[in-house]
Formats: C-alpha cells, structure tokens, sequence
C-alpha cells in the first residue's frame, strides 16, 4: 500500500509538471500560472459540487433503513469498522450489478449501488463491494481523483488554445521563452495524451488500494473477488448506461474491460489481476470451472494480513 501511494503522489507531481511545461510554453512564466490558477478553479469546483452533478446523471434515488433495511445495514456495519462517518446511501435504477463512491470528504461521502448489485450478489459480496467503496472515502481517493481528472482537463483544454493560436499565428516565432512555435505545436499534442495516461494509471493504482482496504475492513478478501468475479462476467452481459467521464468511479469499468496496449487507457486494473491479488496468488487468467484449492481463503486473509500490517 505505500508503493501504491508514493505511485500516486509521483503521477500528480507528473501532470503538475505537464500543466506548469505547457502553460509556459504557452505564455512564458507568466503562463504557467495562469495555468495553475485555472486547473485550481477547475478543481475547487468539482470538489464541491461533483457528487450531486453525479448522483443526478445516474437518476439515484437515496436509501434509508426503511427502504433498503438491508442494504443501509451492511452500509452501516462496515462503517462501523472502518471508523467512517455514515454515508448517504444511494440506489441507482440501473439492472448491471455495479457501485461507486463520491463526496468531498469522509464527512459528506455517498455510497451508491445498482439494483443490479442488490440482485444478483449475495451479502457476503455486497459487503466486499460496500467495504471497497468505504475504502475509497477513506483513502481520500475521491478528492486525488478528482484533481487528477480536473488537471487532465485543463491540459487538454490548454493544449487546444495553444495549439489553435500556435496554427492561427497568435503567437510568434522567436518567441524564446517558451521554446518556439514548432515546440508549442509538438507540446500540444503530446501534452494531452500524457495527461490521459498519467490520469488512468493513478485511476488504476487507487482501485488496488481500495480493494486492500476492503479487505483490511471485512477480513474476508474472497468476498470481494467473488464480487467481481460476477461484475466481470455480467459487464458482458447486461451492458451499463454510462458516461465515459465517470468511468473511473465505479468499482468495474461500466463500459467494458481492455486488452493488450489499450490496457494503458483503462480507468481500471484487470479483474483478473485484482482477483489473483485478493487470494494471494500470481495474476492471470481466471479458471471459474476450477474449485478453489482447500485453505485458500485462509491463505488469503493472511496474506492481506501481512500486507497491511
């Protein structure tokens, strides 16, 4: 785990240093703040106001324990456990089992869940599932996702002005500081897909972190991998109506999972890569016809136990 957050802090200190690069080259020093000042703009907006923006994309509607007793009560339970504020809890009508988290700070956090999710998991993965999205509140993934994507945005935004008034003769061509023209034109098209790339290996190193604390919170790590073992396999069959730009928040990718190099594109690990670290074994394809050997489960508590103590 603190592998996973010095990754995080080197990928932000990455896309601070993209932003920074390109705003100077833009305007020279001068620049390079104002492109800091707009991506913070960017961010303090969204850290207020992205779970209601969110909530009312997806149509959720908020749950209580009268009428969802057993969900609010797991919800309840595992907050509990892992020392969290109760969140607001949330069921969206959608069929794909499926679940993400949002909220400014533990204080004002939401949980939210699929009737999908209700149907097809048992308790025991419902729990897993609760357990990795209060992971996420606790790990403050929520806000470092957020700035994350925000200052992606504002690279990309950026990167579209200095390109269009590089093309566009807006700026000139022995302009030193910013290292010229041909520079600012190559530094445009870069930019914005180093940013994407950085933005979704820190999506992708989070959701490791979260399921280590879902683990960490129920001691029972074979929940959540049985859990996404039934995400995976229903993402094929019961597709999600969802925006591409809120990918990054649910607990599986909603618009299906990647292979091979499109694999650096993805907002989420491999599920079978997140499925083999859960049971303590190598990463690789997963064998759903083949039972678990004897004592696996055990093995897996332990070896979750040793890694987060």
């Amino acid at each position: 785990m603190i592998g996973n957050h010095f990754r995080t802090v080197l990928l932000l200190t990455v896309l601070t240093v993209i932003i920074m690069l390109i705003g100077q080259m833009l305007g020279g020093t001068g620049g390079m703040f104002i492109a800091l000042i707009f991506a913070g703009g960017m961010n303090f907006f969204s850290y207020w106001h992205s779970d209601k923006i969110v909530l009312k994309m997806y149509k959720a509607r908020e749950a209580d324990s009268q009428s969802a007793p057993q969900l609010y009560g797991i919800v309840e339970q595992l907050t509990q456990k892992a020392g969290l504020p109760m969140p607001r809890v949330y069921i969206i009508p959608q069929q794909a089992p499926n679940a993400f988290a949002t909220g400014r700070n533990p204080d004002h956090a939401v949980v939210a869940v699929t009737e999908g999710l209700l149907r097809y998991m048992n308790n025991r993965e419902i729990a897993g599932v609760i357990a990795h999205e209060l992971g996420h509140v606790k790990n403050r993934d929520i806000l470092i996702g957020s700035i994350a994507a925000t200052m992606a945005g504002a690279i990309m935004m950026i990167a579209n002005f200095a390109r269009f008034a590089a093309i566009f003769g807006g700026l000139s061509r022995d302009e030193g500081e910013g290292g010229g023209i041909f520079g600012l034109i190559a530094m445009s098209i870069i930019a914005p897909v180093a940013a994407m790339l950085v933005q979704m290996a820190i999506s992708r190193s989070r959701e490791y972190m979260a399921d280590a604390t879902s683990a960490d919170i129920t001691r029972d790590p074979d929940g959540l991998a049985s859990a996404l073992e039934k995400l995976g396999a229903y993402s094929k069959k019961i597709p999600m109506q969802a925006e591409p730009a809120t990918a990054h928040m649910f607990i599986a990718n909603p618009l299906g999972g990647r292979r091979g190099l499109t694999h650096l594109f993805s907002t989420h690990p491999p599920i079978e890569q997140r499925i083999a670290r859960l049971r303590g074994q190598n990463p690789g394809p997963v064998n759903h016809s083949q039972p678990r050997p004897p004592g696996a489960e055990a093995r897996a508590k332990q070896f979750w136990d040793r890694l987060s103590g």
